[in-house]
């Protein structure tokens, strides 16, 4: 029995022993490549080191390393791809403010016209409204320091007025009214950053948001809006991204998972590493399943947004109206360094449900060519005409619903192309438009009537108390004449008289009465929000979106 035994074990163990002999090998071969891997990064590091080293002990002049190594760094970084940066320590307080979710400050938003920082909006529950400072005031001082001239920046001015919580800031601010300068001693406390730029209702039963960007605060943002919308009787959503340049992923699966009361695909990821590869899905519990959606696209609308608008076209959920989204489809994890300087490197490319990738093509180091793509789209006639957007014919995928073709490879191509509107875009209006006038003139116009116009409790009512647009349009082009040196030539502004009197409307609103008033203003000419209404009119938005359902 013993001998048996020893017998089996013996033959059991002949026929491993080529098995264990090959994963032996294939070991030895892994760790030996390893090792060689090992080895060759090793010598690559020691050589930077040696250089740095060399240029430190013998180089003519004295060098700052830190300096080089940044430049060194950004290079390297160049070298992966357009989106791979180095962020040094001093860059990264501007950089992070984009996606901020809220600051410690006073609670205010400005601009800086004529040297001099000019409030434009109080935020709400911050100090600078609970001790009363107005839209239109002036702030002159900060903690007694003159903060007036040419060599204010804005990011000077945040660092003054932004500080730890609970600590405290003097402002003097001059105001239209009052001869003395008017002091507040303000506690800087939590203010929120909305992401929403405005929400509003387009028709009785069609309701509007703008959303700049994905940050934290943007889903918690969209679904307080959006609900608000739907209290207001919308039945329908024009989301418009535009311009929206993306963020954080999160944000935008989770404003994705919203519209679908079912199980599905929203975006996937695939990186070097196993663990970057995901696939996220909705988990059947959207709010908005019922109402139709129509989401404005164009060619800044990047990253983040575009995994929003793959998800909605992929699934047949809503209508995609515009242009071609820019084409980012590559994901950045950020890594910090003990001084404060980071690196955000691609670790992952993101897929649409339908399992394409998005990211326009680029070649390592030509970064320059992958940045003026924008403009070579407009040289070729993209902007204006359907018929000129270059697909990837190799890259042809079907959404997932009603079997509709969509590519990949160069961004998200809309279901409805609507070309830009370059009507009314004279040379006048390009000399008056580049030099800021538009902007100036409207915020001195709400600056001296700021008292009677801050009677109007809405946009409707704003409007009519504004003169005529003969009245608005005359003032404004003796306004560029006497301050902008901007000589009249009616030929050319007779054509562009609707667009410049609707700009300085808009920008009037948004003096008075905040960013939202401005698109209601502007969105009512926008050739890119009426096709949305017409889309939704005519059925072109309802769901599943069939083939050839928004001719």
């Amino acid at each position: 029995m013993s001998s048996t035994n020893e017998k089996n074990k013996y033959i059991k163990y002949l026929y491993m022993l080529p098995a264990v002999t090959a994963l032996a090998l294939a070991a030895g071969i892994w760790i030996g490549m390893a090792l060689s891997r090992s080895a060759d990064h090793s010598a690559a590091r020691q050589k930077l080191n040696e250089v740095f080293d060399i240029i430190e002990a013998n180089y003519v002049d004295d060098v700052s390393l830190d300096s080089l190594v940044d430049i060194s760094l950004h290079e390297i970084l160049t070298n992966l791809d357009p989106h791979s940066v180095y962020i040094s320590a001093g860059e990264r307080e501007s950089s992070e403010r984009e996606l901020e979710s809220s600051f410690f400050g006073i609670g205010i938003q400005f601009q800086m016209q004529k040297d001099t920082v000019y409030v434009v909006e109080v935020i709400p529950g911050g100090a600078a409204e609970t001790a009363g400072m107005l839209a239109g005031d002036r702030i002159v001082k900060v903690d007694g320091r003159d903060i007036t001239g040419p060599k204010i920046t804005t990011d000077s001015v945040f660092s003054m007025l932004r500080g730890p919580e609970g600590t405290h800031v003097d402002v003097s601010v001059k105001r239209y009214n009052s001869p003395a300068l008017i002091d507040f001693n303000l506690v800087r406390v939590q203010i929120p950053v909305t992401p929403v730029d405005a929400a509003y209702m387009l028709n009785d039963s069609t309701g509007y948001l703008k959303i700049s960007k994905f940050s934290d605060a943007t889903y918690p943002d969209f679904i307080r809006n959006f609900n608000a919308l739907r209290f207001k009787g919308a039945k329908a959503l024009v989301l418009d991204l535009r311009g929206n340049t993306g963020g954080y992923m999160q944000p935008a699966v989770l404003m994705a998972n919203e519209f679908f009361d079912n199980n599905t695909v929203l975006v996937s990821t695939r990186g070097r590493q196993w663990r970057d590869n995901t696939v996220l899905g909705s988990d059947r519990t959207g709010s908005f399943g019922g109402e139709r959606l129509v989401v404005l696209i164009d060619e800044y609308t990047a990253s983040a947004s575009e995994i929003f608008a793959g998800a909605i076209q992929d699934n047949d959920r809503g209508l995609i109206v515009g242009r071609r989204s820019f084409g980012k489809g590559l994901v950045q994890h950020p890594f910090e360094f003990e001084d404060s300087s980071m690196i955000r490197l691609t670790v992952q490319r993101y897929y649409t449900p339908s399992g394409r990738c998005i990211q326009k093509t680029f070649e390592r180091g030509k970064n320059t060519e992958y940045a003026m793509d924008l403009m070579e789209r407009y040289n070729h006639g993209e902007s204006f005409i359907a018929d000129s957007i270059k697909v990837d014919s190799t890259q042809v995928f079907s959404t997932l619903v009603t079997g509709r073709t969509v590519y990949g490879g160069g961004g998200i191509m809309p279901d409805v192309f609507v070309p830009a509107d370059t009507t009314g875009v004279t040379p006048y209006y390009l000399s008056v438009a580049n030099a800021g006038l538009l902007q100036k003139y409207a915020f001195e116009f709400s600056d001296l009537n700021r008292e009677n116009l801050s009677e109007a409790n809405n946009t409707e009512e704003l409007l009519n108390l504004l003169p005529s647009d003969a009245v608005i349009l005359q003032s404004f082009v003796k306004y560029a004449n006497e301050v902008g040196n901007v000589r009249p030539r009616w030929y050319y502004i007779e054509p562009s008289r609707r667009l410049i009197v609707n700009q300085i409307k808009g920008l009037i609103a948004r003096d008075i009465l905040g960013i939202s008033s401005y698109y209601e203003v502007v969105n009512s000419s926008d050739p890119v929000v009426k096709e949305a209404l017409k889309q939704l009119d005519k059925g072109g938005a309802d769901f599943p979106i069939q083939p050839e359902q928004n001719k």
